[in-house]
């Protein structure tokens, strides 16, 4: 029988780590991926706001107009299971991640013809003990399916891509319980890799052509406090910064963010002096209806500390407005907090219910013109604030990963997708260069070797 195996991954780079694994896992149980007329399309979806709920359908429709077989994975089939079972039948199968370790035999079930039970969903955060140092041993023992977290001696992982950039998985889950986020009912409750299986992917990805490894989890900044000691970031990144030429850490928590990590973020050689932090807003009793701490001066404040290291490190965010009860005044303390922050990149979101979330029983909705209104206003304000950024760094001095034969690439302060571009004209790819900045355009940069 043919086992002929098209993969699909859709949403966040965390998807893209969990789809190498089970490619890994596909591959050594004897399955040809490809995208030439496969036997099975497995679809990894994402689930976590609407419109990528509607890309994760738009997507299994596709493939099922192909002929192949349709599975469903990750996220948006972990969160809904059954249910999304029953409003697709054009799916063959919905599977959760406890799937995942077996997903060769289901898929053998579904080519014959077979049924394939859809997932049941839980809350994931109940699956594991509630007291962190308690996890890593049930985790260990694969009681609880975790994805991504394949690693040790034997790095179970296949690339599906020749780019010099990878994702690398630090933890899995969260652990906080912002109102308005659905994640850690499906994602679990935190649990982080052990630094052995963690560095010898790092070797695994670096003897496969990797010159950046960007680091990824749900909360970066919690790394390691299931393991007995939540300093042992600052401790890893060094370690991984001497396999890889650079190394860029993402999704940090404002609120557990400490001086230790910001000076071995700004100052460890190989480490992009990078913060990727999750304001989410900067008015106090916006934050305390969202379940998150912090406000302007206290924001300000930690990128003074930041910038007072490295004034030219980069700082990237998002921000929801829109958010239950949210008044004038809260909107002018965010506009206020991002006009003095100089942030390099900002992601302006209007606030939308997620089901079973705090947040959606919230009184004080605003209707959506009133969403879309502020929206428009801060994604105005912040393409203002970023470009008036990037212009500051014409004239720096940049280190640049060349990723196309145009000599498009990344500076220190710009990680993959989400954030802008520098074009060094005339660079190798494949090769980090020092360049000078001589133009800018938004946030994209145009540097000079």
């Amino acid at each position: 029988m043919s086992r002929r195996l098209s993969l699909v991954t859709l949403g966040c780079a965390r998807n893209e780590v969990d789809s190498e694994e089970l490619a890994g896992r596909l591959d050594a149980a004897g399955w040809t991926l490809t995208d030439d007329a496969p036997d099975v399309v497995v679809v990894n979806t994402c689930g976590f706001v609407e419109s990528a709920k509607k890309d994760s359908i738009d997507t299994l429709l596709a493939a099922s107009d192909t002929g192949a077989k349709v599975v469903a994975v990750g996220c948006l089939a972990e969160r809904y299971g059954k249910e999304l079972a029953d409003q697709l039948p054009e799916a063959d199968a919905v599977l959760g991640f406890d799937s995942y370790a077996d997903l060769s035999s289901h898929l053998q079930t579904v080519l014959g013809g077979g049924h394939v039970e859809a997932h049941t969903p839980s809350d994931r955060r109940l699956l594991l003990p509630i007291s962190p140092v308690e996890r890593q041993e049930p985790a260990a023992n694969l009681e609880v399916g975790i994805p991504g977290h394949a690693g040790g001696p034997t790095v179970l992982r296949k690339r599906l891509d020749d780019s010099p950039v990878a994702p690398l998985k630090l933890a899995s889950g969260c652990d906080r319980r912002c109102s308005f986020c659905a994640i850690p009912s499906f994602r679990g409750a935190f649990v982080s890799r052990r630094p052995s299986d963690v560095l010898a992917e790092a070797r695994w990805l670096a003897d496969h052509g990797v010159q950046e490894l960007v680091l990824v989890s749900e909360n970066s900044t919690s790394y390691g406090k299931d393991l007995g000691d939540l300093k042992l970031l600052e401790t890893l990144l060094p370690e991984l910064a001497a396999i890889v030429p650079r190394v860029r850490l993402s999704y940090l928590q404002p609120a557990e963010m400490r001086p230790s990590l910001v000076q071995v973020l700004t100052q460890t050689p190989g480490v992009a002096p990078y913060f990727d932090m999750s304001f989410q807003h900067s008015s106090p009793s916006v934050l305390r209806r969202m379940r998150r701490f912090g406000s302007t001066d206290a924001f300000l404040a930690l990128l003074e500390q930041v910038r007072a290291l490295d004034p030219d490190a980069g700082v990237r965010s998002n921000v929801i407005v829109g958010f239950p009860g949210e008044t004038e005044q809260d909107v002018e303390e965010l506009e206020r907090f991002l006009t003095q922050a100089r942030l390099d990149v900002v992601g302006v979101f209007g606030y939308s219910d997620e089901d079973g979330t705090e947040a959606e029983s919230l009184p004080d909705h605003l209707p959506q013109d009133a969403v879309d209104e502020r929206v428009a206003r801060l994604t105005a304000l912040v393409e203002e604030l970023t470009s008036q950024r990037a212009e500051d760094r014409i004239g720096t001095t940049v280190s640049v990963l060349v990723e196309s034969a145009e000599g498009e690439g990344r500076a220190l302060h710009q990680a993959p997708e989400v954030d802008g571009t520098t074009t060094v004209p005339g660079a190798t790819v494949g090769t980090v260069v020092t360049a000078t900045v001589v133009a800018s355009e938004g946030v994209d940069l145009v540097a000079s070797l």
